[in-house]
């Protein structure tokens, strides 16, 4: 009995032990957070290293359906309808599966939860290829990111060994956006600086651009960032006098402002107006 006792007690003290040891994941997990357009994009996946392993063709069969990573499935979420690889994406998380081949891959995106082991047809929500490349280097850690953000645009791109597959997005927001500008300009406390700078970035109507950015800079007058709109909005509009002297004058206020990024800009904005 002792001897049974202690043959227990033994085994209690190794399980004890193992729960209680630590030791790193061998393919670590990763989510990255991208604020896009006017929501983001959330992607969930983890991370297997080469570790001197023969990758795509080897490893990662061509031809053949891939969780793009290991464990669990690689998730994509978009805060908001958007367009994937060509094609219509309403908000919501999709599971990833791809099929890389030697110059491009297809990328399935799946109802969440679907993964290699049980995947069916009927899971896959819509599919596209993804152009691929092979890189002048070997990307010893599977990786995915969100590159060349722009308001309206951005690219996932997948990287591990000598490849990268890239994903387009897109997002189709001025209808929102001047909805939503038509709505707040409406009411008392109206964003002219916002508006203006929205108006300038996208090619809107340009007489109202310099109106609202007036306004704009008539409320804060010692804002330095809100004259130099107003100076690219005059300019814009062939106001070359009105637009030198906010030039100036922003470049004025953003020096006492110790802001010399804006003297800068202001200094090359002026270049421009001789």
């Amino acid at each position: 009995m002792k001897k049974l006792l202690l043959g227990f007690a033994v085994l209690f003290s190794i399980s004890a032990s193992a729960q209680n040891l630590k030791t790193p994941a061998p393919s670590t997990t990763q989510t990255i957070k991208q604020d896009f357009a006017l929501s983001s994009i959330e992607i969930n996946y983890s991370r297997p290293s080469m570790k001197g392993r023969n990758i795509f063709g080897g490893l990662v069969p061509y031809g053949e359906k891939w969780r793009t990573g290991a464990n669990g499935p690689t998730t994509f979420t978009f805060g908001q309808d958007v367009t994937v690889g060509g094609k219509a994406v309403k908000a919501g998380k999709y599971s990833v599966i791809a099929v890389p081949a030697k110059s491009s891959w297809e990328i399935l995106l799946c109802n969440e939860g679907t993964s290699v082991f049980n995947f069916k047809d009927e899971n896959v929500v819509t599919s596209f290829t993804a152009n691929s490349i092979n890189l002048p280097f070997d990307v010893e850690t599977f990786t995915i990111m969100v590159s060349n953000v722009t308001n309206t645009t951005a690219d996932i791109d997948i990287l591990w060994a000598n490849k990268m597959a890239t994903i387009s997005v897109s997002a189709d927001i001025d209808a929102d956006i001047m909805s939503q500008i038509d709505k707040v300009m409406n009411n008392d406390n109206k964003p002219y600086f916002a508006a203006a700078s929205y108006y300038y970035e996208n090619g809107k109507d340009i007489n109202k651009t310099v109106e609202w950015a007036k306004k704009a800079a008539d409320a804060q007058p010692d804002a330095y960032w809100v004259r130099h709109l107003l100076a690219k909005a005059n300019a814009k509009a062939g106001n070359k006098a009105a637009a030198i002297a906010a030039a100036k004058a922003s470049m004025e206020l953003a020096q006492k402002g110790g802001n010399m990024d804006y003297v800068r800009l202001n200094e090359a904005l002026l270049k421009t107006l001789k």
